[in-house]
């Protein structure tokens, strides 16, 4: 088998290829077929992220940062997928330009989606101290009422 053929690798529809909070070390390119992105994967809390199509790239966190991926990847129809690893990297900027530059836009699309979960989650947290603050100003009128009306 030469190097080539080990950078192809092949999952079948619904297969798990990246798990979210694993650090994967390789990243890949699409050659054939679909993926789908998740956070929360296999959850009440599972969100879809999105698609990704031939020549999208993923698995950038774990190949550039050796941080665990922010997302699950699951192959959405039968995938045909070239994987870079680190020792790889150079040869792979050298060869595809517009997947790096797709590459930058997937990691920076991903950086929004973070960002408007995070808003997200700021919104009900301080949602919910306003509810919490207004339940405590209630009990202490209660109490107040209690304590001098004995």
């Amino acid at each position: 088998m030469s190097g080539n053929e080990k950078s192809l690798i092949t999952f079948s529809a619904d297969s798990v290829i990246i798990k979210e909070n694993e650090i994967n070390p390789d990243m890949f390119k699409i050659l054939k077929g679909n993926v789908e992105l998740y956070s929360g994967y296999g959850t009440e809390n599972e969100v879809f992220l999105g698609l990704l199509g031939k020549d999208a790239c993923f698995g950038e966190f774990g190949l550039l940062l050796h941080k665990p991926s922010p997302y699950t990847v699951t192959a959405y129809s039968d995938v045909i997928l070239y994987r870079v690893v680190e020792e790889k990297m150079s040869e792979f900027i050298r060869e595809n330009h517009t997947s790096v530059l797709q590459m930058m836009k997937s990691m920076a699309n991903t950086m929004m989606v973070l960002q408007s979960h995070i808003n997200q989650l700021n919104e009900e947290l301080n949602e919910r101290n306003r509810v919490n603050k207004q339940i405590v100003g209630k009990n202490k009128e209660m109490l107040k009422r209690y304590i001098y009306n004995r």
